[in-house]
């Protein structure tokens, strides 16, 4: 019984303050929107994918298979390497260090397989897609001087990416009312909580622990001269 009259509580204080939760969902909403829509740059992602072959093997047995996938492991640091990015810099004439560029740059192994894929991120489509293109010639390049092999094939080249990764507009916001939601409703309980005010006879008991004897109705002045003068109006224009 206490747990549904507790319920019941809960309840009457959602709705007492549900101008609150309406308030601080719309407020997170629309600033969440309003960011991803028309203040966050747009970031394109463009990438290469590769493989690590061996190209005197026409039918590569299983321990070739095993000393590939170890060399792609070699191979993505060799892709990470500040030779790498320094020599990007260079060919693309970008005037920028190579911490920056190591930062736009994502080298990932496509797990269980061959596969190596070079990422590179900017605000401009095409940017992105020569950085990733610039990255992997670098990269075959240095396979090629330090590791004495030509083993790395293109599989997908780079194209200038259409969609940007992100901000996701439609996400952010769908994840922004669930949390406006949610704080709204914390804060309508909140609000609730610390208003001691009396604004009905049940507030009387709960504040005060005094019984009621009576209540007085409110009258409402400004209406109650308005019907007034409605009904004199009406009589004049009967008589």
């Amino acid at each position: 019984m206490d747990e549904e009259i507790d319920l019941g509580e809960y309840l009457a204080a959602l709705r007492r303050r549900a101008w609150v939760i309406v308030l601080v969902t719309t407020l997170t909403v629309a600033v969440t929107a309003g960011l991803s829509f028309y203040v966050l740059p747009k970031i394109y992602e463009a990438s290469v994918s590769l493989i690590v072959i061996r190209k005197e093997t026409p039918l590569p047995d299983y321990n070739t298979l095993l000393l590939n996938r170890q060399l792609v492991k070699t191979y993505q640091q060799i892709a990470r390497s500040r030779t790498v990015a320094s020599k990007v810099i260079t060919q693309l004439g970008l005037d920028m260090q190579i911490e920056d560029l190591q930062e736009v740059i994502t080298v990932r192994t496509v797990r269980d397989t061959e596969m190596i894929e070079i990422a590179a991120r900017d605000t401009d489509p095409e940017m992105a897609a020569a950085l990733a293109t610039a990255v992997t010639q670098a990269f075959i390049e240095e396979v090629l001087r330090i590791m004495q092999a030509d083993n790395v094939a293109v599989v997908d080249p780079a194209v200038p990416p259409v969609e940007p990764i992100r901000p996701r507009p439609l996400l952010n916001t769908a994840v922004a009312g669930v949390l406006g939601l949610m704080t709204g409703t914390f804060l309508a309980f909140v609000v609730d909580y610390l208003d001691k005010s009396i604004k009905r006879p049940e507030d009387v008991e709960k504040w005060l622990a005094l019984p009621v004897l009576g209540v007085i109705p409110e009258i409402r002045v400004h209406e109650e001269r308005r019907r007034t003068a409605q009904s004199t109006r009406v009589r004049e224009v009967d008589a």
